[in-house]
């Protein structure tokens, strides 16, 4: 009987010393699974953050285009579109060289094949919007070189004006069905605008038009 007392005293004692290291595995194991959720939560956050303020970049820079577009429509009757204009940030070139996210690097950039956004004498800056983004835009014109537009040396669209014809006799007297009756030459124009934003955001949205 005594000899039972004791096994049984041993065994719930050896139970209880295997108890402790298996509890403290297990938290373990829990506290590592806790953070390992808590990080990917963050990750998680940060990348929906940076996805919005991108959205948000993009989105802002419709207004560069939008505001290129207007500034080509209110200069183009002047007849100076055929020569670069650095101060507005417009070239009538298609500057093939040029990288315009300002980036190049191999081979070592030089003040011809790499775009300053930074230089106000480059490109137009628009004031910064309510979302803190920083809007700034370049146009070319779509030409190997400037001055007169030329269909042999520029990408143009021929835009035909509706007139109409005279008046018809007898009993369709009074139609005068439309006629294209005069053409003309429109140029096109690469719009590009970069947009720099919180966190570093930096998005760019291109357009191209013909005025």
């Amino acid at each position: 009987m005594n000899h039972s007392k004791r096994a049984g005293a041993f065994r719930h004692a050896w139970e209880q010393g295997v108890i402790l290291p298996v509890t403290l595995i297990v938290l373990v194991a829990m506290t590592l699974a806790g953070i390992a959720l808590l990080r990917s939560v963050d990750t998680s956050a940060v990348i929906a953050g940076n996805l919005a303020f991108k959205q948000s970049a993009t989105a802002s820079g419709d207004a560069g285009v939008e505001a290129a577009i207007a500034w080509l429509v209110q200069t183009a009757p002047t007849g100076s579109l055929d020569q670069d204009m650095p101060g507005n940030g417009y070239y009538a070139t298609r500057q093939d060289a040029l990288d315009l996210t300002g980036n190049k690097r191999i081979p070592e950039p030089t003040a011809d094949d790499d775009l300053d956004w930074t230089d106000g004498g480059a490109v137009t800056k628009l004031a910064t919007d309510g979302a803190g983004n920083q809007v700034a835009y370049v146009i070319h014109r779509m030409c190997d070189g400037p001055g007169a537009l030329d269909a042999r040396t520029c990408s143009t669209q021929q835009v035909f004006k509706k007139g109409q014809d005279e008046g018809a006799q007898g009993p369709m007297e009074g139609y005068r069905p439309p006629s294209f009756d005069s053409s003309a030459t429109r140029a096109f124009y690469r719009i590009t605008a970069r947009v720099t934003g919180p966190r570093n955001t930096t998005s760019y949205v291109q357009a191209v038009v013909s005025i």
